[in-house]
């Protein structure tokens, strides 16, 4: 990211750009920032106007180190944004497991020993944004699929993480959600030209209320999951929580990975890594 003074841009999870009160950088700054356009300010996201997780609504979702989230896809690997293990050690990367609340002391814990991105990811608004974890050992809890057919890309999604309830907080230590409608495609263009941002249809969601915002992911949720069910009933990961402009603004909806398009190559990622 830039050293701009402006408060719009967020990136869930990681970064954070030098207009934020530096408590709040000196917890989400990485080493080395991702560029962006010189008009971004800061480029974060978590769950805003949601509500609580029960223990056990959500087995499959993870914290990773570092202030992002993610979801365990097998036993022993966890998919989630490649902006939130991007130009990290892996040896330096950790998930907290099978809890809702980051204090549990019975959360399980696992370290990260490798990690695949996505082949085409340079920085996150330019999409492929997803990376594979795999952990030094499986888990032994339940595993969500991973969607592959775009037909299943719409209607309201849940999306899922710790992150802040608005633009002037912190993380949150209890795991939230929220539901949110998808965006037409051509919505999402028109609110990020402006910015100096290409919202990519062939590969990015976008879902959230345009009229009044209201409902949206945060700062921290960069990495979670946005999710529906299956006609089964069943959960189903729809897309990956990726980028947006502050926290539930009207007329800027959230940005997610399109996980569909993206079907192939996590499917063959995964295999490697199981």
């Amino acid at each position: 990211m830039p050293h701009s003074t402006s408060k719009t841009l967020r990136r869930y999870g990681w970064e954070r750009a030098l207009a934020v009160p530096s408590l709040l950088l000196a917890l989400f700054l990485p080493a080395a920032a991702l560029p962006a356009p010189a008009a971004a300010g800061r480029h974060d996201l978590e769950v805003v106007g949601g509500d609580l997780a029960r223990t056990g609504q959500f087995p499959w979702v993870v914290r990773v180190s570092g202030g992002c989230a993610g979801t365990l896809v097998a036993a022993r690997v966890v998919l989630t944004a490649a902006h939130c293990a991007a130009g990290l050690p892996v040896d330096g990367i950790a998930v907290t497991a099978d809890t809702v609340d980051l204090d549990d002391r019975r959360a399980r814990e696992a370290r990260v020993v490798r990690a695949v991105m996505a082949p085409g990811y340079k920085q996150v608004t330019e999409g492929d944004d997803w990376a594979l974890l795999q952990l030094d050992r499986k888990l032994s809890l339940p595993t969500i699929a991973v969607n592959d057919a775009p037909a299943l890309d719409t209607g309201t999604f849940t999306v899922i993480g710790w992150g802040a309830t608005g633009e002037d907080r912190v993380q949150e230590r209890k795991l939230r959600y929220v539901e949110v409608p998808l965006v037409a495609d051509h919505t999402c263009v028109g609110a990020y030209r402006p910015a100096g941002y290409t919202y990519r249809p062939d590969e990015m969601l976008c879902a959230g209320y345009v009229d009044d915002g209201r409902r949206d992911a945060c700062y921290g949720d960069s990495g979670g999951p946005l999710v529906r069910r299956d006609s089964y009933g069943a959960w189903l990961q729809i897309g990956v929580v990726s980028w947006g402009i502050g926290c539930a603004r009207p007329g800027l909806p959230g940005v997610y990975t399109q996980l569909s398009t993206h079907a192939r190559d996590l499917r063959e990622a995964l295999a490697r890594l199981r």
